[in-house]
């Protein structure tokens, strides 16, 4: 059998399964020697073709022993003895990936050519190096391989919106999954009051967008100090709050009634900062304790 390039199929897995049917097809079928394998797993003996040695274990599903043996040899062969010997373990494993490339593709957005590629990624990788011959089940190991990177390929594209032209996209982007995107949680956090609004931007701009303090200090009419300071109490808020739980479960209406009385506080601070910097010498004839709380307060 021959393939023009023309012909040759795009799919990863159905490009491994035209290989395989080379391989495979008459005049000259790759064999497998059972006489070589285990004597007690149950297998026919002599030699026979890759092709009805893959039927023959189709029609004996509950042959453990004997899947077992044909599979650490296929392995081993694909490890040793040369490329072959890999498209021969691909194409005796095809109904497996194929089932899993299914599967994994429902609802898949993306090109289903590249869940194809992931699941025999994840076969090639297991077959090549990770799957342990003294271990049973060969087999059940490198399909499940080859599942899991799959599945860790579809979970990943979940992540992501994507789109045509991402500098031209008008209105909202509104990610999906994972809502721990450091954005959302400091949305989250400015809801739930442990961060004042007008401190949301300039939060992530400097410390997720790691823009120049001075600009946003000077933009905000605050020095650069005091806007670090006002960071590093944001810091350690959101520290305790993901250490409690509260930015990623539920908050219980006592922690939300906290919450909103910590946040009235720092505005009240905020305010009266402000007032006592525009009547100049006022900061001096303040309280004294005021004079300590001030600067660490908002």
């Amino acid at each position: 059998m021959s393939v023009s390039a023309t012909d040759w199929p795009t799919s990863p897995l159905s490009a491994a399964a035209t290989a395989f049917a080379a391989l495979t097809c008459e005049p000259d079928p790759m064999t497998l020697d059972l006489g070589q394998l285990d004597p007690d797993a149950g297998l026919p003996t002599g030699v026979m073709t890759l092709t009805d040695l893959d039927d023959w274990l189709a029609k004996h599903r509950h042959a453990f022993a004997a899947r077992d043996a044909v599979w650490r040899e296929l392995v081993r062969r694909a490890r040793l003895d040369g490329p072959e010997w890999v498209i021969a373990a691909v194409g005796m494993a095809m109904p497996a990936l194929r089932r899993y490339a299914v599967q994994l593709a429902i609802g898949y957005r993306g090109d289903r050519d590249d869940v194809d590629a992931e699941v025999l990624t994840g076969f090639l990788a297991a077959l090549r190096e990770r799957v342990d011959l003294a271990r049973p089940a060969p087999h059940a190991a490198l399909c499940m391989a080859a599942f899991r990177a799959g599945h860790d390929h579809v979970r990943q594209s979940r992540e992501y919106t994507p789109v045509d032209d991402v500098e031209h996209v008008t209105g909202p982007r509104t990610p999906i999954v994972p809502w721990g995107h450091p954005d959302l949680l400091v949305r989250r956090a400015v809801q739930l009051g442990l961060v004042d609004e007008t401190d949301e931007q300039p939060y992530i701009d400097v410390r997720l967008g790691q823009k120049a303090i001075e600009p946003i200090a000077a933009g905000l009419g605050v020095t650069t100090d005091a806007l670090r300071m006002r960071l590093g109490r944001i810091d350690t808020r959101l520290a305790d709050a993901l250490g409690r739980g509260l930015l990623t479960g539920a908050v219980s209406a006592d922690a939300a009634q906290l919450l909103a009385e910590q946040a009235a506080r720092r505005a009240a601070l905020r305010a009266s900062r402000a007032v006592t910097s525009a009547g100049g010498s006022a900061t001096s004839r303040s309280h004294p304790a005021q004079q300590t709380l001030l600067p660490f307060a908002a």
